[in-house]
């Protein structure tokens, strides 16, 4: 079940914020445990080695590049260097992305505008130079990582304007590239991420929204969430090897909500 040997998986975002389990570097190893060979990218290349080591210990292949996903010639070298290591790419997974709260009024227009790069863009960017790698081959799979932002507007009495614009504009952009690529043999699908616990936790929310108590805010996220516990990195990266595996050969422009119930609860 979902084998990926001989594939070659272009992970953005391959690191993590801290110690522990980010979703790309969970998402890294997984891919690479099913057979993958990983060309792992992220702007922190200390972090995205830390993801390299471990699949090579457990003797996997994983090759690092430096790279801004917010800046299109680093992207376009990002490829080009992938295809010189690797010859192809089968696997997309576009998992760059960070949240700023404030309404209209509140946001500053620089806040607006980094929200929308950092959400979208680079995953444009990310499709915009993988894409055609993958239509020569007439194969493909594309795994976009977006939040239930996109489809719920108002998160713990808190208003992410520009996230949730943008984390719904990346699931509308999956779904476009889906149907332009429908018949060349790629496919492109949504995983929609809810509450989770990840480095990102500890590393920046506790602060920016916890008062600096990690153990009250992780309480009321779990006491938030239906299951009573926030999900991990792993919940993520196991939704992600599903949707590019050859068991999803038959899903293209959907999404895969992993959220422990939130939205089914509060639609």
């Amino acid at each position: 079940m979902h084998d990926l040997s001989g594939k070659v998986a272009f992970v953005t975002g391959a690191g993590s914020v801290g110690p522990g389990w980010g979703n790309g570097k969970a998402t890294a190893v997984l891919l690479a445990r099913q057979g993958a060979k990983v060309f792992g990218l992220d702007i922190n290349e200390s972090a995205a080695c830390v993801t390299r080591d471990i699949i090579e210990k457990e003797g996997g292949t994983c090759l690092v590049h430096h790279c801004n996903m917010l800046v299109a010639d680093e992207v376009k070298n990002a490829v080009e260097a992938c295809m010189k290591a690797f010859g192809r790419i089968d696997i997309l997974v576009n998992n760059v992305g960070g949240s700023a709260p404030g309404d209209p009024v509140t946001m500053s227009e620089e806040v607006w505008d980094n929200q929308i790069d950092f959400n979208l863009k680079t995953a444009f960017l990310g499709c915009k130079y993988v894409l055609p790698v993958m239509q020569q081959q007439g194969s493909g799979a594309i795994a976009n990582i977006a939040s239930i932002a996109g489809l719920r507007h108002h998160i713990a009495g808190r208003t992410y304007v520009a996230y949730s614009s943008s984390k719904a504009g990346l699931i509308a952009l999956s779904k476009a590239v889906a149907l332009a690529n429908v018949k060349k043999g790629i496919r492109s699908n949504t995983i929609v991420v809810g509450t989770m616990h990840t480095p990102l936790v500890e590393a920046r929310l506790v602060n920016q929204i916890g008062g600096g108590d990690a153990a009250a805010l992780i309480a009321k996220r779990n006491a938030g969430i239906p299951m009573g516990k926030m999900g991990d990195a792993w919940d993520v990266a196991n939704a992600v090897l599903f949707m590019v595996s050859d068991e999803a050969r038959y899903i293209t422009g959907t999404e895969l909500i992993v959220d422990g119930g939130i939205s089914a609860a509060r639609p």
